[in-house]
């Protein structure tokens, strides 16, 4: 059985028929071309698929899309202003945050999913909130200095 929805992903609204099982990172990488958003466990464990939905990040693999109806996503495409890259986009760049980019989207996500709820988070804080995303290739100091540095920038330009 199909079902329409209407959301909004990356400040563009869509309104789409949907399989009443099909998986929030299946619509958003199949059905609208927005690939940056991986699939890395398929079982909400590995914070690859990590979106934001109305502000809150999820596992898109585990959400399905009619779960989403009437919402606000938010992928890696989205989260740059302007043409410019988003801060911490640029910190995980600056301070390599990232070798084979598997996991980098949901990184950068929770990133500013944290970021957005605790500007200024502790080192401890920062190493708790990012546990939920699984990296097998930087060693996470590259994501902890990533994370340190992008809350510096926001709260530089919050100034």
């Amino acid at each position: 059985m199909d079902y329409q929805i209407s959301l909004k992903v990356n400040s563009t609204d869509y309104q789409q028929q949907v399989p009443a099982r099909r998986l929030l990172v299946d619509f958003l990488r199949y059905d609208l071309g927005l690939t940056g958003t991986k699939e890395g466990c398929s079982v909400g464990v590995c914070g690859a698929c990590a979106v934001l939905l109305d502000g809150e990040m999820v596992a898109s693999c585990i959400t399905l899309a009619v779960a989403a109806d009437g919402a606000e996503i938010t992928t890696i495409e989205g989260i740059a202003e302007g043409g410019r890259l988003h801060p911490v986009q640029q910190a995980f760049i600056d301070h390599g945050g990232f070798q084979c980019g598997i996991c980098t989207p949901g990184q950068v996500i929770a990133a500013k999913a944290l970021l957005d709820v605790n500007p200024t988070p502790t080192e401890d804080e920062i190493r708790q909130w990012m546990m939920g995303n699984l990296c097998r290739c930087t060693g996470y100091y590259g994501i902890l200095e990533s994370v340190i540095n992008a809350a510096r920038t926001l709260q530089e330009q919050a100034r």
